[in-house]
């Protein structure tokens, strides 16, 4: 979408909202959606902060690299949404832990290669049938059709959105 059809765009909501149209926000889906997303964040959060003592950011890190041998610090943020800052926090987290560690990339000394000790896939390894277990709890409120399909529609919105 252009620029100016941007502009448009917002200078109709601009004008309707002058017109008296109100927006519920206990009723609008962006609101609704990101609502929703802190609650089964929350909900998972018990999972790694109460018994494995990490930090949505540290266990999005684990989660990653618990999928991989290795991987460019640069690369974890687009996986994980979470910014720069908040991965180099979460990295130093779980260096500090002995969970994760970091060498320079051979090619490039200023990039950043992680990847988990020996402790820290015995962690992951740990934490993951809970994290599945809490999952499968939260979508046995669905029946499968209903999980089908919001399944379609988030990777619908997602490719919309992309």
């Amino acid at each position: 979408m252009g620029r100016s059809s941007v502009a448009r765009g917002e200078a109709a909501k601009v004008a309707a909202a002058q017109d008296g149209v109100e927006l519920d926000l206990q009723r609008y889906f962006p609101y609704r959606l990101a609502r929703l997303a802190e609650q089964v964040s929350l909900a998972v959060a018990e999972v790694y902060s109460e018994r494995f003592a990490l930090t949505r950011q540290e266990w999005r890190v684990l989660a990653i690299l618990g999928m991989r041998p290795e991987i460019a610090t640069k690369e974890i943020g687009p996986l994980t949404t979470l910014d720069k800052m908040q991965v180099s926090r979460a990295v130093q987290g779980l260096e500090a832990r002995g969970i994760a560690g970091r060498k320079h990339h051979p090619d490039d000394r200023r990039e950043l290669i992680v990847s988990l000790t020996p402790a820290g896939r015995a962690l992951y390894r740990k934490i993951v049938p809970y994290a599945l277990a809490r999952e499968t709890k939260l979508l046995g409120e669905l029946t499968a059709e209903e999980v089908a399909v919001l399944d379609r529609v988030m990777r619908k919105l997602s490719a919309a959105l992309a």
